[in-house]
């Protein structure tokens, strides 16, 4: 293509010359240039177009009640890109403060009611199946509740299995003599004050949602004792636990999950675990329970 550019330009000189169009040096016109059609020309580089917007992954289950990317569900683009990542702890010890700082959340649950005396549990719809329990408490434990504030706080998988079989044996439709509803045993005011707090509409009866209110309430004492106690580690990690029951945060909040926050993180005074015998259950439960194998 080069070569044939080349031959065609020479001849053209040699024409003009021949017809007397070169007048002088200091007269000299320079010959016309090819045509633009006659150069060979690079191919246009194409800009790579833009790609389109990709929803992040979704870790949460296909049919979710609406309003769940704000504390449970997949995070917006917007949240996830404002979302700056907490510093990790620069504590050199992961023991709880002796002296708890304040709580950060003044709006607390109500405190549990104890169970009725000679009282057995009912139960009233379909119950769930071990399957269907287990994609409810998987996805409940994938959700980041704290996607602004605290996006590092998870429920571990084992923990949500674990708790759902102490308090409730995996029963999607069990209802208790204490007022505890399905799996996560979750009570009705608990609910109601979760809901408005975190501006939801769970419904307690679906075994979906009530599998969701209790990772939640887990969630919200995850944050609520790890402000006070552990300077915002929220690490519920069985490796940071010593024989101690109250040396760790994964046994503080197992333990205000049954019962109540207000037992367990009490202003001013160290952390408590009072009912140590519910503690040892779900944690032997989280590494030896035959729901792990569902």
């Amino acid at each position: 293509m080069r070569r044939g550019v080349g031959r065609l330009a020479a001849a053209a000189v040699m024409a003009l010359l021949a017809a007397g169009a070169v007048t002088g040096c200091g007269d000299e016109e320079p010959p016309d240039r090819p045509a633009a059609a006659e150069l060979p020309t690079e191919a246009p580089v194409e800009e790579p177009a833009a790609a389109d917007p990709v929803d992040a992954p979704a870790d949460a289950p296909s049919e979710e009640p609406p309003g769940v990317a704000a504390m449970g569900g997949r995070p917006s683009p917007t949240a996830s890109a404002s979302a700056k990542p907490r510093p990790k702890p620069s504590r050199t010890s992961t023991a709880p403060l002796a002296r708890p700082k304040p709580p950060t959340e003044t709006r607390v649950p109500p405190a549990p009611k104890p169970p009725a005396s000679g009282c057995k549990p009912s139960y009233k719809g379909t119950k769930a199946s071990q399957s269907q329990v287990k994609k409810a408490l998987t996805d409940a434990a994938a959700r980041t509740y704290w996607p602004t504030s605290a996006p590092d706080i998870r429920i571990p998988s084992a923990l949500m299995k674990a708790t759902a079989w102490q308090e409730s044996g995996w029963q999607s439709n069990i209802y208790a003599c204490d007022t505890g509803v399905g799996l996560m045993q979750v009570m009705p005011a608990t609910a109601e004050w979760m809901n408005q707090r975190f501006e939801r509409s769970y419904d307690i009866d679906d075994y979906q949602d009530n599998a969701y209110l209790g990772g939640t309430y887990l969630a919200w004492l995850t944050k609520y004792i790890g402000d006070m106690y552990f300077e915002s580690d929220y690490r519920l990690d069985a490796s940071l636990c010593t024989s101690e029951l109250n040396s760790c945060l994964l046994n503080a909040v197992i333990s205000a999950y049954n019962f109540g926050h207000a037992a367990v993180a009490r202003e001013g005074k160290p952390l408590a675990i009072p009912n140590p015998q519910y503690v040892y259950n779900v944690r032997e439960l989280m590494t030896g329970c035959e729901c792990l194998a569902f």
